[in-house]
């Protein structure tokens, strides 16, 4: 098999050769652990979770390192504002963060490394490239080190940008920089900041900047030259830009491939904390369930850009139930359901997943599958377990089958309540359209179909009996 992903770093789609066959080394930057998660930074996580599961699931050993980003600039001023310690509001924050990757079934990282327990590694790091000639300390003697950008001949290959069209870094007060457009390595701790966010070094007591934190994290959990290197697409620059070009400079291949996720947008503005348009994630869950919001985030391709609005997530939700309501019908006749094996999967499924994570297509497969497995449940065919095997199997894939024991741990078995009290009402209606049908009064029969029908739910008459499914 073949799979072909998009290189951003290329800016085109390639086959994947994996460094080490067999074997896939992740590194994906996780979140500046400031404020209260919301849907558009979980994007990344699910999106990537999915890719994590399709490369399983095709045979391949994963390492997948996912970053805590628990020191900068921005959790400073924001503990300052709420006067809290930085360190309480960063793991405070880290906490909800995990519940939020929970809630949505994002699987945990091979390891989470945080920024603040891999200081000696960034120390190292910045040493070396001063050693190159790629940095350099200040002169104005506030501790800050920076990252010579007119030294590294290949900076811009990432972004296919021109040195002399970039803005200046705005990370550091530009007085001890050569070039405005050198970024903080090291940043000298001011008389501002808390002793408690800085660290000995050789240039004095201060912090990490925030590229080399990833830099240093992915090269000791991954090695000097790993498979991918995936986050948002709004740190393809600079922070990847600059992470590529430090870890280069000081000797190492780094990653082989580039990928970044589409943002999720509201009113076509960035999702973020700074335009006031976030939705944070326990209170989304309030609405729908977290297999349905997972869904809602898989059903597009991660490099599409998703405009969020609460109508499309509801219809998101009413699809995926039509889906989970099949497996539940097909479970109360069957039993259990299995797992299909990769090879039984529907090779439109497997195509599309392989070309570039093609999750709206794969999506589409299920639903055939499932209109199919409805029509075998009503049909009282041989191959119903075949096809729920098969639905459950793609569903796990995209981490959104719902027999799946997490899904019941995590709250979401309610589901299945809310499904057999549902049944139980519908069962009431259908015995009296039955009872109606045959004293031959057509008409009560028809006004009890009408009623069903208008609630979105659709009666298909077997030999066997009625039975119903979400339209």
């Amino acid at each position: 098999m073949t799979i072909r992903l998009y290189d951003s770093a290329a800016r085109q789609v390639r086959d994947f050769c994996p460094l080490v066959p067999g074997k896939v080394g992740m590194y994906v930057c996780g979140l500046t652990v400031q404020s209260e998660p919301h849907v558009g930074h979980v994007r990344s996580g699910v999106n990537f979770d999915v890719l994590r599961r399709w490369f399983e699931a095709s045979g391949y050993q994963v390492d997948f390192i996912r970053n805590i980003t628990d020191i900068d600039d921005k959790i400073l001023t924001k503990s300052a504002d709420q006067s809290r310690h930085w360190y309480n509001l960063a793991y405070d924050m880290s906490i909800q963060l995990d519940k939020a990757y929970d809630a949505l079934n994002v699987a945990p990282p091979t390891y989470e490394p945080a920024a603040t327990g891999h200081i000696p590694e960034m120390i190292e790091m910045i040493t070396d490239l001063i050693d190159r000639g790629h940095a350099y300390p200040a002169p104005d003697d506030t501790g800050d080190v920076y990252f010579d950008v007119l030294s590294w001949a290949g900076y811009g290959e990432l972004t296919g940008q021109r040195v002399d069209d970039m803005e200046p870094a705005g990370d550091a007060d530009p007085r001890g920089k050569r070039d405005p457009r050198d970024f903080a390595l090291w940043k000298g701790r001011k008389d501002s900041e808390p002793q408690t966010a800085s660290w000995p070094s050789p240039w004095g007591p201060g912090r990490p900047g925030w590229h080399i934190e990833c830099s240093a994290m992915a090269l000791k959990y991954l090695g000097s030259a790993f498979d991918i290197h995936g986050g948002g697409v709004d740190l393809r620059f600079p922070h990847h830009e600059n992470e590529q070009a430090q870890s280069r400079a000081a000797g190492h291949d780094f990653a082989n491939y580039w990928m970044h996720n589409a943002w999720i947008t509201t009113a076509g503005e960035k999702m973020s904390k700074s335009l006031g348009n976030t939705l944070s994630i326990p209170s989304v869950l309030t609405r729908v369930r977290g297999i349905e919001l997972r869904f809602y985030l898989v059903a597009a391709h991660y490099r599409s850009h998703v405009e969020f609005s609460f109508e499309a997530l509801d219809e998101a939700a009413a699809g995926f139930q039509r889906i989970e309501h099949f497996l539940t019908r097909a479970r109360d006749v069957l039993g259990e359901i299995a797992l299909a094996d990769l090879e039984k999967l529907p090779e439109d499924f497997r195509a599309a997943m392989d070309d570039d994570l093609g999750t709206p297509a794969a999506v589409a497969v299920i639903y055939d599958e499932v209109r199919e497995g409805n029509k075998a449940l009503a049909d009282n065919a041989e191959d119903v377990a075949e096809r729920a095997a098969r639905v459950r199997a793609m569903l796990a894939v995209l981490g959104l089958d719902p027999l799946d024991p997490h899904w019941a741990e995590s709250g979401n078995g309610t589901a299945d309540k809310l499904t057999a009290a549902l049944d139980v009402l519908l069962t009431q209606l259908l015995e009296q359209r039955a009872q109606a049908r045959a004293a031959k009064d057509f008409a009560a029969a028809d006004a009890i179909r009408d009623q069903i029908k208008s609630a979105g739910i659709e009666i298909v008459d077997t030999p066997t009996g009625s039975q119903w499914n979400v339209i």
